[in-house]
């Protein structure tokens, strides 16, 4: 009975106590001053405290009580803490916006909310930069603000907040390097800091941050070498350091890191490291070491990670055999090895918990063991030395035995010139141009391979996409896509993430044209947090990389349903192409969902390039009961005719072989020998060279527009027979020309060298040049979006000249003239077969000099000292006459606007730039203009050195870098001013006396030197990285 009150009694005192608690609570109010801040940080959000509250009290109802802040019923949600004053007042110490789509800035309100122990603004579309002022929220215990669109460096300030324990700031847009003064966060625990955008070194100072237990730091750009003080963090558990320029070797002392149970390095820039580091890493879970450059055996005891479920050591150069040990790990599902030197035989045994396998491009051979024949599983062997025949041929998918290393399928017999695939598709699709696009539904996962029947192309799959919970390798859109008349081809994208590669099997030896064509829907059009992921990665074609950091929505200007079309040149010599598709741990990692990246294609076409296939492009006859009587009959007719074809024949032979002999010596010593064209096809094309059929006036001679028997529309430039070029410089223009290949660029379709006649065929482009567009010579009409897409074009293709191409080349002759238009108004960059090479040796040149009024660097013009900053000059001027839709001269001009440059000077210097505008341009984003005038003034600098590289100009002109303000007149345009013109530069360049028209070509001869052939020269400036310069290579 004593027991019973007793507990009666402790009953009713609880009861009684939370009751006066409640009380308390309800008669406790909110600081005041935080009730407005939180009022105006979700009113300029465009959300409401309603989610929780509906008395007006902001710290009521499940603000107080045990309702969890990550609960998400509520959202938005504060948590207030109501024991201050005696119980009369509630601080909000908790705030909660999270993945509401909130768009705008974080608000200055926010820094009155001080007693915040924990933000939540993750998976937003905020703005702007992260705010100095949240450094004196000195109690935060945890700020998570990833996902989102923030920007700017990071503040140091938030090297106060030494109590925070967790740090989200992930897939964001920030800029610089991480603050010393985080090396002050020594409370902090997890660190999220994956594609945030800081760059740099890791500062020394962080090594005072021993109790970090789980850090995040893939796709940024920080430099220097693994920090070995990471080593100290013993009580790490989660290290992530993918996708970053980190040097070689990965530091031992990470030894020590004993509790990790995740570990993941990749993408190490150089250096050579080894396995040791991981022999005490017992307690790994996951192990990735990617593209380390490893060059070392694999462990061969692995019993005692009995833990490991994921093992990837692939891309590095791993030697030796297999372990067996590794196969026999019961808890191991994934293995991948693949692309490293390991050789021998597989394991006899394996685990039945492993299902996974990749060892493709090793030096495997031997025999298939029984456990090949495992139904579940995904091995691929792709890349190997086995020998495939008809006693193993049917344990694997079929068509291994032609993607083995010695390409034993049509290996000197091939029988194919083109093909096309609708990656990812289950339709067959005929294209706009007649290309019929294969079907592609395979279901390639982990470790997978596959090639059609009959055997024509294949293609090889290997990689598992990290933490997602139903991955998918093949992704659908019902959108339409934009900029292509095709849209269907781009309604399924097979998805890699890591390595996926396309191959051409039995393809004849040659020139292709690889076409590629991407568009990205899963990301949807901002402003939402979905739309702020980021898939990049790497293009390789037989082996070469031809697009590094590829950025499909960044090619498309942003938008997600614009396709994006890639077009390369690549040979075929062993009658097989490889396209590979690789991703080097860059990009966004979890948006939209978790384990969303890698590699995206759409569709691919092969075709030839510059030759005329002699090949059927049809699979073998597979018919043996035919008869051979019309192959009989055939003989007979042949045997009665040979007589009278032989004389033919050898009288054709020996002319063939001696016009063979002449053209082969002439090609001697070129590196690129493109397809040449006999003089009768070209003379039938252009109808006899009929004088209507000129579009223009070249360099060489006149431009006539042709049609060959194929149906293509062509343009083809003949070398008159008084152009004062000879046969070296119209070699040399081959050669240069074939050497190179951009989107904005006129290709080259061939040429003819035949006695004495020299001809180059291009493409034809029918929108003609961009000086009849702008300056009201044709119907055209350029709003300001496509202008400024057409100088970028052309930007992007002075940069592959200077600074991309294997031989770096100088135009000479930039001007609107020189800019042809294709169909969809796409730019590319004409007659720059006289451009010369650059040699490495030279610094300057002293040379004849050859431009176009107008146009002309001044040390060019004065002194004969050409560099590619002569290129950026005129493409400074062109800028301004896109602007502005005048030629840089105009007599008919009022007088202080006959020169542009003098005019823009002038209209600069009153802060009037905008009066330049075309008037025809009845719409234009000002600040786009306003940053396209100051980098056409940085362009036309009086000296060199201060003029940008073109790779800078990109950067510039997309905005991922800052216009350096120009503040003065170049020192040309004053002295014509304030001096004697008779004895100044400008004269030649501007006075009305020598005045001629804007596409007037001269040439003079340099004050320092006689007129000789160009030298060369190196670049003066080292490229200017940047993502944005990579199209079209």
């Amino acid at each position: 009975m004593a027991v019973h009150s007793s507990a009666l009694f402790f009953f009713s005192f609880s009861l009684c106590l939370l009751l006066l608690v409640e009380r308390a609570a309800a008669q406790a109010t909110t600081d005041p001053t935080e009730v407005l801040a939180l009022n105006t940080i979700l009113g300029r959000w465009g959300k409401k405290a309603s989610s929780w509250n509906i008395s007006g009290e902001p710290c009521s109802g499940v603000a107080t009580d045990s309702t969890a802040f990550n609960d998400g019923t509520y959202n938005p949600l504060i948590k207030c803490d109501c024991t201050y004053n005696n119980g009369n007042t509630c601080h909000i110490t908790q705030l909660k916006v999270y993945a509401l789509d909130v768009v705008g800035t974080i608000p200055q309100e926010l820094q009155n909310l001080t007693f915040l122990t924990k933000i939540n603004f993750d998976q937003n579309y905020l703005t702007g930069p992260l705010p100095a002022f949240i450094g004196n929220l000195t109690s935060l215990q945890s700020l998570s603000v990833g996902i989102n669109n923030l920007s700017g460096p990071i503040p140091k300030e938030l090297g106060k907040l030494q109590n925070l324990n967790l740090l989200g700031m992930g897939t964001n847009y920030f800029s610089g390097s991480v603050p010393s003064e985080f090396g002050n966060l020594v409370n902090l625990q997890e660190w999220y800091m994956d594609s945030s955008g800081v760059s740099g070194e890791l500062p020394e100072n962080l090594s005072n941050l021993k109790n970090m237990q789980i850090l995040w730091a893939s796709d940024n750009n920080f430099t220097g070498r693994i920090p070995d003080y990471i080593g100290g963090w013993t009580n790490l558990t989660v290290l992530r350091f993918q996708g970053n320029s980190f040097q070689g070797p990965i530091p031992a002392s990470l030894s020590s890191l004993t509790k990790l149970t995740d570990l993941r390095i990749g993408d190490i820039v150089n250096g050579s490291s080894s396995l040791a580091f991981i022999s005490n890493m017992t307690s790994l879970s996951t192990l990735e070491l990617r593209n380390c450059k490893i060059s070392d055996t694999i462990p061969s005891n692995f019993s005692k990670y009995t833990n490991l479920l994921k093992l990837d050591f692939s891309f590095n150069n791993i030697t030796g055999q297999v372990p067996r040990s590794l196969f026999s790990l019961s808890s191991l599902a994934y293995l991948f090895l693949g692309n490293n030197s390991l050789d021998g035989t597989l394991p006899e045994q394996k685990s039945t918990s492993l299902i996974n396998i990749d060892l493709s491009y090793n030096q495997l051979s031997g025999s298939f063991p029984s456990w090949v024949n495992q139904s579940n599983l995904q091995l691929n062997l792709v890349a190997n030395n086995f020998v495939i025949d008809d006693s193993n041929s049917s344990v694997l998918p079929s068509g291994l035995n032609c993607l083995q290393r010695n390409i034993p399928c049509y290996r000197g017999s091939p029988i194919y010139y083109s093909f096309a695939i609708n990656c990812g598709s289950s339709k067959t699709i005929t294209a706009s141009d007649n290309t019929k696009y294969e079907i592609d539904n395979a279901n390639l996962t982990s470790a997978s391979y596959y090639v059609t029947n009959p055997t024509k192309w294949g293609v090889s799959n290997v990689g598992i996409f990290a933490e997602a919970i139903s991955p998918t390798y093949i992704v659908s859109s019902l959108s339409q896509f934009q900029n292509t008349l095709d849209s269907e081809l781009f309604q399924a994208e097979r998805l890699s993430p890591s390595s996926l590669r396309y191959y051409g099997i039995g393809l004849q030896n040659g020139n292709y044209t690889v076409k590629l064509q991407f568009a990205d829907a899963v990301f949807p059009n901002p402003p939402t947090w979905k739309s702020v992921g980021r898939r990049i990665f790497d293009i390789y074609i037989q082996g070469v990389l031809k697009e590094k950091d590829f950025d499909i929505r960044k090619d498309a200007g942003g938008s997600s349903t614009k396709a994006v079309v890639k077009e390369f040149i690549a040979p075929v010599t062993n009658n097989f192409l490889e396209i590979h598709f690789f991703w080097a741990g860059k990009g966004t990692c979890c948006v939209p969902t978790q384990g969303f990246y890698g590699a995206s294609i759409s569709a691919i076409s092969v075709s030839p390039s510059d030759f005329t296939p002699t090949v059927s492009n049809k699979p073998p006859s597979t018919d043996s009961n035919k008869t051979h009587t019309g192959l009989i009959v055939g003989i007979s007719a042949a045997v009665a005719v040979l007589g009278l074809l032989t004389i033919c024949g050898i009288l054709t032979w020996r002319n063939r072989k001696r016009r063979l002999s002449e053209q082969n010596e002439v090609f001697t010593g070129l590196d690129v020998k493109p397809y040449t064209f006999s003089y009768a096809e070209l003379r039938t094309a252009t109808e006899d060279f009929n004088p209507s059929n000129v579009v223009g006036e070249g360099g060489f001679g006149p431009v006539f527009k042709g049609k060959l028997t194929d149906g293509r529309t062509v343009a083809v430039k003949q070398l008159s027979t008084t152009s004062r070029q000879g046969k070296g410089q119209f070699l040399a223009e081959i050669a240069t020309i074939s050497a190179v290949q951009h989107r904005n660029l006129v290709k080259l379709h061939g040429c003819c060298v035949e006695e004495e006649k020299r001809l180059l065929v291009y493409e034809y482009l029918e929108n003609k040049s961009l000086d009849q567009a702008i300056f009201g010579k044709s119907d055209l009409h350029l709003d300001w979006p496509k202008r400024f897409e057409v100088l970028l074009g052309v930007a992007r293709g002075l940069t592959y000249l200077h600074e991309e191409s294997r031989v770096r080349i100088v135009h000479r002759d930039v001007k609107a003239s020189n800019i042809l238009l294709d169909a969809d108004l796409n730019p590319k960059i004409s007659d720059f077969g006289l451009a010369k090479l650059y040699d490495d040796k030279m610094t300057h040149i002293n040379t004849r000099v050859a431009g176009t009024i107008g146009y002309l660097a001044p040390e060019y013009a004065m002194r004969g000292h050409l560099t590619e900053k002569a290129d950026v000059f005129a493409f400074g001027v062109l800028a301004l006459e896109i602007l502005s839709g005048r030629p840089n001269s105009d007599q008919n001009l009022d007088q202080e606007k006959v020169y542009l440059l003098e005019w823009a000077w002038t209209l600069h210097e009153n802060r009037c730039d905008l009066e330049m505008v075309d008037k025809k341009l009845t719409s234009f984003d000002k600040g786009v203009v306003s940053r396209v005038i100051g980098i056409a003034l940085l362009c036309t600098q009086a000296s060199p050195v201060l003029r940008p590289p073109m790779s800078r100009v990109v950067a510039m002109l997309v905005g991922d870098t800052e216009v350096t303000d120009v503040t003065s007149r170049p020192s040309y345009l004053t002295e014509w001013q304030h001096k004697d013109v008779s004895s100044s530069y400008v004269t030649g360049y501007f006075d009305s006396s020598t005045q001629r028209s804007a596409n007037t070509q001269v040439t003079f001869l340099s004050s320092e030197s006689t007129a000789v052939n160009m030298e060369s020269t190196p670049l003066t400036t080292q490229p200017y990285m940047n993502k944005a310069i990579e199209e079209g290579r």
